[in-house]
């Protein structure tokens, strides 16, 4: 067996260990490989254990892949920040927007997604430390953006996205995590209809699970040291 399918089973594991710890259901956690840096001969062997979806953080790179891996039916996520003169090849490219922090970026999107294509699938990125040096809106922004990209027909917003300052403390992790998860249903009780939370990585995968996290975004646990 490859160190990937190891890997693979072995995070396949805890996300089911973690589930039942907290009384969630695995089927409702996805676990979403952050292929950057990644050969496509990776994403291929990936996709050939089972592993579907893709996160890209850069567009070049990510429209590269995609070009290379047409003839899979892979779902192509991009989890980095957007430029507004790159929002066309992405439009025309993935299925998940997770990082929209602005109505020009969600308005770009939407006029340029192709008509044949599903409506992309958005998460507005939050800036849920209220870090300087983080992207995303700050909490207080994020219903009147909501109330705007709800309005936009090619996009289709699913939920909330945010990276937390590092913490090592489980506990204050999972603090960090249950802001965004309490926005989402504040959201949600004001009529959105949201069911995504996109938060957790490598190393609060736990804590994320812990608070409600729907897609949770693993790279170098997968895929070993980024090439």
């Amino acid at each position: 067996m490859s160190t990937l399918a190891d890997n693979l089973l072995t995070i396949g594991a805890s996300i089911k260990e973690y589930a039942e710890c907290y009384q969630r259901k695995t089927k409702d956690i996805q676990l979403l490989a952050v292929s950057k840096h990644h050969s496509v001969q990776k994403i291929e062997e990936a996709f050939n254990l089972g592993q579907t979806s893709f996160g890209e953080n850069y567009v070049q790179e990510l429209l590269e892949k995609a070009r290379q891996l047409s003839h899979l039916d892979l779902e192509w996520h991009f989890i980095g920040p957007l430029q507004s003169n790159k929002t066309k090849m992405i439009a025309e490219t993935v299925d998940w927007v997770h990082t929209i922090d602005r109505l020009k970026i969600a308005e770009r999107l939407n006029r340029q997604r192709p008509e044949n294509l599903d409506a992309i699938n958005v998460c507005i990125q939050v800036n849920i430390s209220n870090e300087a040096s983080k992207s995303g809106v700050l909490a207080s922004d994020v219903e009147a953006l909501a109330t705007e990209i709800e309005k936009l027909p090619q996009l289709k917003l699913r939920g909330l996205m945010a990276i937390p300052a590092p913490q090592t403390d489980f506990n204050k992790q999972r603090k960090e995590f249950s802001k965004l998860a309490l926005l989402k249903q504040g959201l949600n009780i004001k009529g959105f209809k949201l069911d995504t939370l996109s938060m957790g990585m490598s190393a609060d995968s736990e804590a994320a699970i812990a608070e409600g996290a729907t897609i949770i975004r693993i790279g170098t646990r997968i895929f070993g040291a980024r090439e």
